[in-house]
């Protein structure tokens, strides 16, 4: 009887657990409470969704890290991960691509004739006749800057982790994370001197949804890689085996490249001087 529950393959055949079920009543309680904050009613009806939600993913999380810690993530396993994470990063990638093309359509097409109030609205020209946008080469180029520099210092951080430099690893991500702080107020601080509003006009909506999903993928990114400079400092990840820094590191690329696009498009390419429209 006991040959029969030896484990003849590479796979992890995960035990039964309680956090699937409960992350599915964590978020409709979460969406629940969204819907009754966006009509009327409180932020903090958010809070229980929110917190259980992010209990569920802490919880869910500690126990994935001790099934590698328990030798259960082998190769294969240690593949499937990385093909996860390839197909996250996928479906991220298609997210953007619906928030540029609602900045492109307008761009391209600002007389668009099957759209006639849009040449109304837009004035015929790109930006919107009246909006002054960014200038590219001030704060925007700053913060390109910044992100560029956290993704050289991140990928130092993982050299570092292959060559079982853990002091090199733990200084390289202290300042990629402090790199993404910064981005997130250097962002808040453009934000709040916008001569443009969310809504009321095409650009404003546009522009705060493209820029302010890829702030909140900041955000959450610096999260993720605050959690593996804590994770250095409990003993966590070898040369060998150090995927959830890994994956990180991918997230973090990405998110660098999205800026990219964003401040070639929207900055500097979607720039309309002083004040848009009015030449």
């Amino acid at each position: 009887m006991a040959q029969a529950h030896i484990k003849h393959h590479e796979y992890h055949i995960v035990p039964p657990s309680p956090w699937p079920v409960l992350a599915s009543i964590a978020v409709f309680v979460l969406a629940i409470g969204a819907i009754y904050a966006m009509h009327g009613g409180t932020a903090w009806m958010l809070a229980p969704g929110l917190l259980a939600t992010l209990y569920v993913m802490a919880m869910w999380w500690r126990d994935v890290r001790n099934e590698a810690e328990a030798g259960e993530h082998t190769r294969v396993v240690q593949i499937h991960h990385r093909y996860g994470m390839m197909l996250f990063i996928a479906s991220e990638v298609m997210f953007f691509v619906a928030w540029f093309w609602a900045y492109f359509d307008p761009a391209l097409y600002p007389n668009e004739i099957h759209q006639f109030q849009r040449a109304d609205v837009l004035g015929g020209v790109w930006p919107p006749q009246g909006i002054a946008t960014f200038d590219p080469w001030h704060l925007p180029l700053l913060n390109t800057l910044i992100l560029l520099t956290s993704g050289t210092t991140v990928t130092w951080a993982h050299h570092a982790i292959v060559e079982g430099d853990r002091k090199g690893a733990k200084q390289a991500l202290w300042i990629t994370v402090g790199l993404g702080f910064l981005f997130s107020l250097l962002q808040a601080y453009e934000y709040s001197h916008a001569a443009f509003g969310f809504s009321g006009n095409i650009y404003g909506a546009a522009f705060f949804m493209a820029t302010g999903f890829h702030g909140f993928h900041v955000i959450v990114g610096t999260i993720f890689l605050a959690v593996c400079l804590f994770r250095l400092y409990q003993g966590d990840f070898t040369p060998k085996q150090h995927f959830g820094f890994e994956a990180a590191a991918w997230y973090w690329h990405f998110v660098d490249v999205v800026w990219l696009f964003l401040f070639v498009s929207i900055y500097v390419w979607g720039y309309g001087g002083p004040v848009a429209g009015a030449h």
